[in-house]
């Protein structure tokens, strides 16, 4: 894979964009401009002189500010005292500055540190529960700016224009980004629209998780890692100041407490403008709504199906052995992807760390997805192995665990974020966050090495991707850093533009050869690479190992296999020097000790590595025999 794809846990701190507050704006430059500030009040005025305060619930506006006001002041931060922060807050105030620089060696610039400015705004409201766990209902918007020199336009050791890693710094978390050539650099913008996560732009901004506390620390727990705040909880207020270091942030949040049964809000405060201008008060909101009626009793467990699950009884593995092509490897949450097999698919871990395994519901069968169910209720798990059915024993353990340790960054997948229907049988799938990646030493169990041939595939969903890097199921490096040009032999589903892409706006199904993802044998847009737009993708790879490679796909509901590309490996590629790990969720230069994670996102549902170089018939009955297996049907 390339070798942006680890980046530091700092890189999931705040990053600045677009201002959009949802009553009121003040944008205030700081100290001889050296950088912008973000200041928006939802019910009361900002920091410095204000106007009054509209009347509280009475239907009736606040009254204009008098205004005496020279203008915004700085970002500052408010005084941490910890407290209890348990209740709903609404956002009325927020006013965050980012300044210092970006480092985008986490994107594949090493050494790249671009000077940054800019602003973050918050609406929005925040549940702290009893149980420790959080409901986040923000938005956080705003804008930042910030100047590449020209060593940041080499990316992965491959020179990229201004265009070119506009898309790649996006994956940081930004909603755009426009670069434009500015001497032998560039010129960037970018801005951000983000609901969850508050006051931090992530690459995964989570809605909801858990949270802790620690002195005057609050730590909210999410799929990009642990976010702090320095915070200060009393009877009525909570403030927040976000601890991101890159770039830096100041300033902070302020929350109101919501109180039960509450008339209207108060009239939104006018602001003191410069030279006196003020802002009328907004009509305040009708008294609080009347109370919901009693949730009705629940009813009795339903019985057990009666049906046991079976699926087909040939596999995906039987019949890529009947060709020649023995599966090495074969991982699904899904179902058994050999007709005899009835052991374990995956494994689950609660929050108590008790563990499960989901076995299928019978020989060559679907995944007994209501197991997870009994064990995960009332608790979060996640996914701690995905067990390996061909007989090699290669299991895919979590970047980070014990059998398999990873940077402080790397986590396992949350195993209930998708839920789906394969033949009538409720099954989840792997669910692929930044800093989830599996990993397992495969070079002994007879895997392809060096210029051998093998083929693979997996089932994937064309509505969860991004442009980071990369979300990977193959071959890679056993010691797991970027060693050059076809160390890696693995399908990418993604809609990465760096080294080429397919038609439209992705995702795409690529190859990811390390230093570079190919949509074809070059940097070049293949018109006869689609979009994947289904639910449900069938990805394909093949590669002799010498002369050619072949890149396949189909929906995986419905439909026969396309080839997007078949034709000589690139320039420079060839022989292969595969090694023979396997990865899944992240390029192979992720995540070791002392390392970063990957910035990927994606879906996976089942996938085989065989050896040998399959043929288009074999591989359009494994497409067959997807389908049959009734992905989406209930």
């Amino acid at each position: 894979m390339p070798r942006f794809c680890e980046r530091s846990p700092s890189t999931l701190a705040g990053i600045a964009l677009r201002s959009n507050a949802r009553a009121s704006l003040l944008v205030c430059a700081l100290g001889l401009g050296m950088f912008f500030v973000g200041c928006s009040s939802d019910t009361e005025p900002s920091r410095g002189t204000a106007g009054k305060v509209g009347a509280a619930g009475s239907g009736v506006g606040g009254s204009g500010g008098t205004g005496s006001g020279s203008g915004g002041a700085a970002c500052l931060d408010l005084s941490p005292c910890g407290g209890d922060v348990l209740g709903t807050w609404q956002v009325s105030s927020s006013c965050l500055a980012l300044s210092d620089t970006l480092d985008l060696s986490p994107v594949g610039a090493p050494g790249c540190s671009a000077p940054v400015t800019g602003f973050l705004s918050v609406t929005g409201t925040f549940t702290a529960n009893a149980d420790g766990t959080y409901s986040d209902n923000t938005v956080t918007t705003g804008e930042e700016h910030f100047t590449l020199s020209p060593s940041c336009l080499v990316i992965s050791s491959t020179a990229v224009t201004c265009e070119g890693v506009s898309g790649i710094i996006k994956t940081l978390g930004f909603a755009s980004v426009t670069c434009t050539p500015a001497g032998a650099g560039c010129t960037c913008s970018a801005t951000v629209n983000q609901p969850g996560s508050i006051g931090v732009v992530s690459v995964a901004p989570s809605t909801s998780n858990n949270y802790s506390r620690a002195g005057n620390q609050l730590t909210l727990t999410n799929d990009a890692g642990d976010s702090k705040y320095a915070y200060c909880a009393q009877a009525t207020q909570l403030n927040l100041t976000p601890q991101g270091t890159n770039p830096k942030t100041t300033g902070s949040i302020v929350l109101e407490k919501r109180a039960s049964g509450a008339g209207g809000s108060s009239g939104t405060a006018g602001f003191g403008g410069t030279g006196g201008a003020s802002l009328g008060g907004s009509n305040g909101d009708s008294g609080g709504s009347a109370g919901r009626s009693g949730v009705g009793g629940m009813g009795g467990n339903a019985g057990a199906s009666g049906a046991a699950g079976s699926g087909s009884s040939t596999g995906p593995c039987d019949i890529y052995s009947r060709a020649g092509n023995p599966c090495v490897a074969a991982h699904s949450t899904v179902r058994a992807l050999l007709g005899s097999y009835s052991g374990k698919l995956y494994q689950v871990r609660n929050a108590a760390g008790m563990t499960k395994d989901i076995l299928t519901l019978a020989p060559g069968g679907i995944a007994d997805g209501l197991s997870q169910d009994a064990f995960c209720m009332g608790t979060t798990c996640v996914v701690t192995v995905v067990y390996d059915q061909s007989g090699k024993g290669n299991d895919l353990w979590y970047q980070g665990s014990t059998q398999v340790p990873g940077s402080t960054s790397s986590t396992p997948a949350k195993a209930t974020s998708e839920s789906l229907s394969v033949s009538g049988h409720k099954v989840y799938s792997l669910y692929i966050n930044a800093n989830n990646s599996y990993w397992v030493d495969a070079s002994k169990s007879g895997i392809a090495l060096g210029a051998q041939p093998e083929g693979m595939y997996m089932v994937t969903s064309g509505k969860h991707f991004n442009g980071g890097c990369c979300f990977d199921y193959g071959n890679s490096e056993t010691d797991r850093k970027a060693d050059g040009s076809g160390a890696m032999d693995a399908l990418n589903l993604s809609s990465i533009t760096a080294w080429g892409t397919g038609a439209g706006n992705g995702p795409w199904v690529m190859a990811d050869l390390e230093y570079g993802v190919f949509a074809q044998n070059n940097t070049m847009k293949n018109q006869n690479n689609p979009s994947q737009t289904a639910p449900y993708v069938t990805a394909i790879l093949k590669n002799n190992g010498t002369s050619e490679f072949a890149l396949r796909g189909s929906d995986a509901s419905a439909g026969k296999l396309s080839t997007y590309y078949k034709g000589a490996l690139p320039g420079g590629w060839s022989p292969m020097k595969k090694q023979g790990a396997i990865v899944l969720g992240s390029g192979g230069d992720c995540c070791k000790p002392g390392g970063g994670a990957n910035l990927s996102v994606g879906t996976f549902y089942e996938g085989c590595i065989v050896t040998g170089y399959p043929s288009d018939a074999t591989e359009d009955a494994v497409q067959a025999n997807i389908v049959a297996a009734g992905y989406g049907k209930q």
